[in-house]
């Protein structure tokens, strides 16, 4: 039975009014020695395709889902995987992502909710060995359960730690049983509400404490993918202490964890932190540490998380200068961390908006290739940093320079005259490929 009434989406290219067809997104279509798939490696979130509601903090959900019967049961989990294989086939996504508590029910005993997750895991299996598709990353839902509702890795309550590395323990091994090639961790209560109930020093160690056990046991069961760090700074804790990409990278340099984790990135978390999407991508990138994305966007005029559908070419665009320029992704890829609005509440809305995602990131993607390739972009600012090629700066950037050979420097040459930034005419130079 066919559950989206379409049949697998196609490439017709730019002319094509088609709206259940991709104009851009061309997977075999070779950019810079790799196909577009290749580059791109799109994943499709399980949270948002077959469990998000489309639910907001005014009403409840409207999203039909006809596949589904409201039950918490193992067999209605066991018949999703099915629809969700369907739509992974028609979209031609090779890579997923999924929560524990996405996959398999959360029954309220651990052993119980243990063995609904084999369950599941089997099938995934056999749905991944028959199709080729890949789990892009796994990860345990340690937030939504009342029992988080004060942390998970850093609760004031033992009792609740140990469940957390329990349910940490069982959701790595599903991921090394599905040969994913990576785990994340999202710290959506790993946080406080307010510091004058919170030890946070005491919580930051016992989060240290975790995490070093979760790559213990990785080795332990021979999973040797990365483990992801998903910064978001705020929502729903009023602070986060994974808040942005230094901070993160800060924690990880602190508890000796560095060697392990890297991080995944998303667009909406970067606006809820203040920065731009292509500020955490390069901080992480600046320091080797640029793993994974989650793509969406936010909407400027709503103040939480919307996980739209990423469809801003300068957002892509931006974001495939920084994945280009590092190399390409190796484990990671693009997740699309999205979900419809809820008035696209019809089954087919899904196809749709992927089709626009995964448009607007060839785009972007080629619009990237096409401003390296041309060369304007990067001389302007491999020149405006020339001073440090030679002389007094090539000396700071070895390491021997002192305050006392900078002011023999500026005795010597005078006020200095700076060139100008040259904003707008490099605003204007990407106007012209986009």
């Amino acid at each position: 039975m066919a559950h989206f009434p379409c049949d697998k989406i196609q490439y017709e290219g730019p002319t094509s009014k088609n709206p259940l067809a991709f104009k851009h997104y061309n997977p075999e279509e070779q950019i810079d020695g790799k196909s577009m798939k290749e580059h791109l490696r799109f994943a499709a979130p399980y949270w948002h395709v077959m469990r998000n509601v489309l639910a907001d903090p005014f009403g409840g959900g409207t999203a039909q889902m006809p596949w589904d019967d409201g039950s918490d049961s193992v067999e209605n989990a066991l018949a999703r995987v099915d629809v969700f294989f369907e739509f992974l086939e028609k979209m031609g996504i090779d890579y997923y992502c999924w929560h524990d508590r996405d996959i398999a029910p959360e029954l309220n005993d651990l052993s119980a909710s243990n063995n609904a997750l084999d369950q599941v895991v089997s099938k995934l299996k056999q749905k991944q060995e028959e199709t080729g598709v890949k789990l892009l990353w796994g990860t345990a839902c340690l937030f939504a359960h009342a029992r988080y509702s004060q942390g998970a890795a850093t609760s004031p309550d033992a009792n609740v730690y140990a469940y957390a590395g329990a349910q940490v323990k069982k959701a790595l091994e599903a991921t090394k049983e599905l040969d994913g090639l990576g785990y994340t961790f999202w710290g959506g209560r790993e946080g406080y509400s307010t510091l004058l109930n919170t030890n946070m020093k005491r919580e930051l160690d016992h989060l240290a404490a975790f995490l070093h056990m979760a790559v213990a046991h990785a080795d332990k069961i021979g999973f040797d993918g990365p483990f992801y760090i998903e910064p978001k700074p705020r929502e729903p804790s009023t602070h986060q202490y994974d808040s942005d990409s230094a901070a993160c990278l800060n924690f990880l340099r602190e508890y000796g964890l560095m060697d392990r984790f890297t991080l995944n990135i998303e667009t909406n978390h970067a606006t809820l932190a203040g920065h731009t999407m292509e500020h955490e991508l390069t901080v992480a990138a600046n320091a080797g540490k640029l793993g994974s994305i989650d793509a969406n966007r936010g909407d400027t005029l709503i103040g939480w998380d919307t996980d739209q559908f990423p469809t801003d070419l300068y957002l892509t665009t931006q974001v495939m200068l920084v994945v280009l320029e590092m190399g390409g992704f190796t484990t990671g890829g693009l997740n699309f961390d999205a979900k419809r609005r809820r008035e696209s509440h019809e089954p087919i809305d899904l196809i749709h908006a992927h089709v626009g995602g995964m448009d607007t990131f060839a785009r972007g993607l080629k619009i990237a290739q096409a401003i390296r390739e041309d060369g304007r972009l990067a001389d302007f600012v491999q020149q405006r940093y020339s001073s440090f090629d030679s002389g007094i700066g090539a000396k700071v950037e070895s390491g021997a320079c002192t305050f006392e050979d900078l002011e023999a420097h500026a005795l010597a040459k005078g006020e200095p005259s700076l060139a100008s930034g040259r904003q707008e005419m490099l605003e204007n130079l990407i106007n012209e490929f986009i």
